[in-house]
């Protein structure tokens, strides 16, 4: 179940359970650190599985027209049960109620980690596009490719199947 989480505080402990338990994506302590303090004054949601937060995805408005995903994470064993895209659609309604025209996500470029690629496969599964990548916005190592998409009201996003 997805639930709106307004608690700053329970905000960042979600954030730093899951985002530790994915080394393979969040192995750089300084960015954890820098992501959980980041999400607890963002728009945020956890899926909770038995009572235990098994994802989160947290909201960061970029401009007046436009928000991104600033962080999300689903514990490994949790993934590739639609946990991402239930988390992806309750931020994807709450875009469209605050009249953002557009949605953004960075993450690492195809072909450099395996890990990566399986995230921009989540992520074009859902519906973004390339947009453009900076090479060396993080570092040489780590190209960053944003992606896009519209938001539009007209269109559930559950219903992408």
């Amino acid at each position: 179940m997805v639930k709106f989480i307004q608690k700053e505080e329970e905000k960042g402990r979600i954030a730093d359970f899951v985002l530790k338990s994915l080394p393979e994506w969040f192995g750089v302590p300084e960015s954890v650190c820098e992501y959980v303090k980041g999400v607890r004054s963002m728009p945020f949601w956890a899926e909770f599985t038995d009572g235990e937060a098994v994802g989160f995805i947290a909201m960061k408005e970029t401009s007046r027209h436009t928000a991104e995903i600033y962080v999300m994470g689903v514990l490994e064993g949790f993934q590739g049960r639609g946990i991402g895209k239930r988390l992806f659609g309750e931020l994807y309604s709450y875009a469209g109620m605050k009249a953002y025209s557009f949605l953004q996500v960075k993450t690492v470029q195809k072909g450099c980690y395996e890990s990566y690629d399986r995230t921009n496969t989540f992520y074009e599964g859902l519906g973004f596009k390339e947009l453009e990548c900076f090479p060396s916005l993080w570092d040489e190592s780590n190209p960053c490719q944003i992606y896009i998409m519209e938001v539009d009201l007209r269109k559930s996003i559950m219903s992408k199947g």
